[in-house]
């Protein structure tokens, strides 16, 4: 049991890791530092991006469920 959980978290870590790359706009050091296209603008999430910005969110949560389920079965 235990290996299996193993081996899910990793795969979900590596999906995980995908999912986050690809929300990456290409901002460079210029957007990591304050600049870049937007100056302040909001944009809203639409089509692919909003798809892709909620199976993030939902990976993410079920990493953490998948987490605290090892750490219960470590102990």
């Amino acid at each position: 049991m235990q290996t299996a959980l193993n081996i899910v978290l990793i795969v979900l870590s590596v999906a995980l890791t995908a999912l986050i790359l690809l929300q990456a706009r290409g901002g460079g050091l210029g957007g990591i530092m304050g600049g870049g296209d937007s100056l302040g603008q909001y944009k809203t999430r639409r089509g692919l991006e909003k798809t892709l910005f909620q199976v993030t969110i939902g990976m993410a949560a079920l990493f953490f469920v998948v987490i605290i389920i090892n750490a219960f079965l470590l102990s």
